[in-house]
């Protein structure tokens, strides 16, 4: 039968209901396909942990408090970025512990006399983040190392004749590392 003779109102019907059987059967398809799927940026971490403690990070360093500002640092990370809850020793479910394991300074450029005129800052920590039970909790370490220790390294350049110093480039190394600290305690996709 040519589309002509049919009744208008009768071709809308018929369009309307093979939209609402597409829309319906799209949905079981799609919605059983995602069951697992999880919504949120919380859902970026694990959902076992809750809160997690960070003591002082210790460094030997002899540029004084070095560990502090980490700490300090990791744990205005944690707060901002995560679901975690940052807590004391004895309400926490992990601990995230470590040590700055290197801090240097070398000189990338001199002008003729010799002056540096740029001047890179390194730093290296070494991780450990464990449970309650002193089990390390490793599923969410995307670098591949030993179970005992995830080491992470930051630099950054000052150019002293730019009115910038070591500690400006000692700050932003220690964000870095901060956020690269914390980018490790998700689960991996």
């Amino acid at each position: 039968m040519p589309l002509t003779s049919l009744n208008p109102i009768a071709i809308q019907r018929t369009v309307w209901q093979a939209l609402c059987a597409t829309l319906i059967g799209s949905l079981i398809c799609g919605g059983s396909g995602c069951a697992g799927y999880r919504f949120g940026s919380s859902n970026l971490f694990r959902p076992d942990v809750r809160t997690v403690h960070v003591p002082v990070f210790e460094s030997d360093s002899f540029r004084k408090n070095l560990g502090e500002r980490l700490t300090e640092a990791i744990v205005k990370q944690v707060e901002l970025t995560s679901h975690y809850k940052v807590v004391s020793a004895g309400e926490a479910d992990s601990i995230l512990s470590g040590a700055i394991v290197t801090d240097t300074k070398r000189v990338i450029a001199e002008d003729r006399n010799d002056m540096p005129r740029d001047i890179d800052v390194n730093m290296e920590v070494q991780l450990r983040w464990e449970n309650r039970q002193g089990d390390l909790i490793r599923s969410g370490w995307n670098i591949p190392l030993p179970p005992e220790f995830l080491q992470i390294g930051k630099s950054a350049n000052f150019v002293p004749e730019a009115g910038q110093s070591i500690t400006t480039a000692q700050q932003e190394a220690i964000e870095g590392l901060a956020a690269g600290i914390v980018s490790q305690m998700e689960m991996p996709w």
